[in-house]
């Protein structure tokens, strides 16, 4: 049955009855022993953080889970509930809001920062983000903010975090410092700062710590779920029946012919 066996092959968990390990450890080992960021590292990377590693990685997930219900994910959550949906289903709903425009810059810039690094290695930082940003067609992710226009409380605190880190040699601080040069350039481009926002600061601690970007988006989405959730319970107890994005006395615009006057 070896074809069955090896169907589903993964480095993992491996499960016989009364036995579970994950990543090589006994479940009843970890359980109690470490804290829910470690595990997310251990099944995500395969190996276990020190304890400075997984205080960072906590700040960046704690960092990223609400941004109240005009955000698309959150208000997404609420309207399922109030449709008679349950806390999975609206959690579901959240998460799949989740995407390139909405939840998805961490990832790219993280992917942004990388770029420069690979380009760094043959010239100057400066000149290694002004390529990588024309490559990107003059957009860079991770920068700015609609409503924290001077800066974001969540980047202050975590890049301070971050500078910590760095001095107790926790990582390098090479990814801060290519962050902090595209603040530098931003800044110079746009005669005014353009302060990193939340998804650029923890792009910068996941990259630090060594994740891939592609799982960015995935630990984002793991932080918002948390959010989710206490958004749709909380709109499960206010027992509103199917609530639509706007209040209902507000029309929207309609821009076709023989608009009713």
């Amino acid at each position: 049955m070896t074809d069955v066996a090896d169907w589903w092959q993964t480095d993992i968990i491996d499960m016989a009855p009364g036995q579970i390990r994950l990543r090589g450890f006994p479940i009843e080992d970890l359980i109690g022993n470490i804290g829910f960021a470690e595990m997310v590292w251990l099944m995500t990377r395969g190996t276990r953080p020190d304890k400075a590693q997984a205080a960072l990685f906590e700040a960046a997930l704690v960092s990223a889970v609400d941004h109240g219900p005009q955000a698309p994910s959150i208000a997404a959550a609420r309207m399922a509930v109030s449709c008679g949906l349950s806390l999975n289903n609206a959690m579901a709903n959240a998460i799949n809001m989740l995407g390139d425009i909405h939840g998805g810059a961490g990832e790219q810039a993280m992917q942004f920062f990388h770029d420069v690094k690979a380009q760094a290695a043959e010239t100057r930082l400066q000149t290694a983000i002004e390529t990588v940003f024309q490559a990107y067609n003059r957009l860079v992710p991770g920068f700015g903010h609609r409503f924290h226009k001077n800066a974001d409380p969540r980047s202050l605190r975590l890049m301070s975090l971050v500078e910590a880190a760095v001095s107790a040699k926790v990582c390098d601080g090479g990814f801060a410092e290519i962050a902090l040069g595209v603040e530098h350039f931003l800044a110079n481009l746009k005669g005014k700062p353009i302060p990193m926002n939340v998804d650029g600061v923890t792009a910068v601690i996941y990259a630090e710590l060594g994740f891939e970007p592609a799982l960015a988006r995935g630990l984002f989405c793991l932080s918002r779920s948390v959010g989710a959730l206490a958004h749709a319970h909380e709109q499960a107890g206010r027992k509103e029946r199917n609530k639509g994005p706007t209040p209902p006395h507000y029309r929207w615009t309609y821009g076709g012919a023989n608009p009713i006057k």
